[in-house]
């Protein structure tokens, strides 16, 4: 036996696969949990686990190693950690790498080895509770518990946590405004506020723009910023013609994040500095 869990308790008796996700270190993905009982390598208090299993709270999950298996091969990533208790942690994901996913190389995979483990009965692998895009820096929220991951999940939901990015966009833009066009026939709203322009031969003007999402729809700044005909610096998704700049990666930055913690209640604020790309163009400016 490699890892034991004491199932929460459940308003409703729930699917043992989904309720397995993310509960064994060693296996942090729901294709591995199916895998795992196939091999009748998970235990429910003392029974071969079976997909048709439901749990409602209590029961003794018990993970064995198979015969068979080897030490899979760790990630080695470095990853900067903003905030860290029991319950949760605050990083920062650089652009270009995957938040979570199929390949080896992600921010999920990473986490077990530069987090702390904690400390709480329910502590699980650490788990993001949103996602940035490929192409996007920023704050990323990790949850270390089950009953964190289900709490921030539901703050998030509840529009509970208060994110502001920064881009730098095309054209010329008024001082502020507000974005409400439709995404995938859904309403998505962003509010943003111009904080300095420069010329620019090739774009006209660049803006630093402050954002503040009020719904999280996919793609949404990056959506609602070509609506308005200001697309994002470096975009090659949401683009106008003959104005995408190769080489330098997608001027999008979350930046901050504030919300009440959900266990201790202190109020969370964190503010990760501007990229060197960003202060390059726009020296001056710090958050």
């Amino acid at each position: 036996m490699i890892e034991t869990h004491i199932a929460l308790s459940q308003k409703e008796p729930i699917r043992f696969q989904e309720y397995a996700v993310g509960i064994f270190k060693t296996i942090p993905t729901k294709s591995g949990i199916k895998k795992a009982i196939k091999k009748e390598l998970i235990f429910i208090d003392g029974i071969v686990a079976m997909t048709s299993k439901y749990v409602s709270g209590g029961e003794k999950i018990d993970l064995y190693q198979s015969e068979k298996s080897s030490n899979f091969e760790r990630l080695k990533l470095d990853i900067e950690v903003l905030f860290e208790d029991n319950y949760l942690a605050i990083i920062y994901k650089p652009s270009g790498i995957v938040v979570s996913g199929n390949k080896f190389v992600t921010i999920a995979n990473g986490l077990a080895q530069n987090l702390k483990k904690s400390n709480q009965p329910d502590a699980v692998k650490p788990q993001p509770i949103h996602r940035l895009d490929y192409p996007t820096s920023g704050v990323l929220v990790i949850g270390k518990t089950s009953a964190a991951i289900q709490q921030l999940g539901e703050l998030f939901e509840h529009k509970k946590i208060q994110k502001t990015y920064f881009a730098i966009t095309l054209g010329v833009m008024q001082t502020q405004g507000h974005i409400n066009s439709q995404i995938d026939k859904k309403e998505a709203f962003t509010n943003y506020e111009v904080l300095q322009s420069v010329k620019s031969e090739r774009f006209e003007f660049l803006n630093l723009v402050k954002l503040s999402p009020k719904t999280g729809r996919k793609h949404q700044l990056r959506k609602h910023l070509l609506a308005i005909k200001n697309p994002i610096l470096g975009d090659k998704e949401y683009f106008l013609e003959n104005k995408v700049l190769n080489g330098k990666g997608l001027y999008l930055h979350a930046a901050a994040l504030e919300f009440i913690h959900p266990f201790t209640k202190e109020k969370i604020s964190i503010t990760k500095e501007l990229p060197k790309k960003f202060t390059k163009i726009f020296a001056e400016y710090y958050i």
